[in-house]
């Protein structure tokens, strides 16, 4: 499973929330609660939040995999 819990405290360093995602920079609130949900989204979303968030920030800074209990 892919994670995305760093990716909230990662957006609160910068200075970013939520609103600002959907507002200002073409997030959807569909793709926000997909994140926070922990579902699958696109690696255009991925891609959009790293170039928001700058250089110097990478996916390790927004995703963590966890590996499924079940080992499948």
């Amino acid at each position: 499973m892919i994670k995305f819990d760093k990716m909230f405290k990662t957006l609160k360093e910068h200075g970013i929330s939520q609103y600002q995602l959907y507002t200002y920079h073409g997030i959807s609130r569909a793709q926000i609660q997909r994140l926070k949900e922990n579902q699958s989204v696109t690696t255009h979303t991925l891609d959009m939040i790293l170039n928001i968030l700058g250089e110097g920030v990478t996916l390790d800074d927004i995703a963590e995999f966890v590996p499924d209990r079940n080992g499948a």
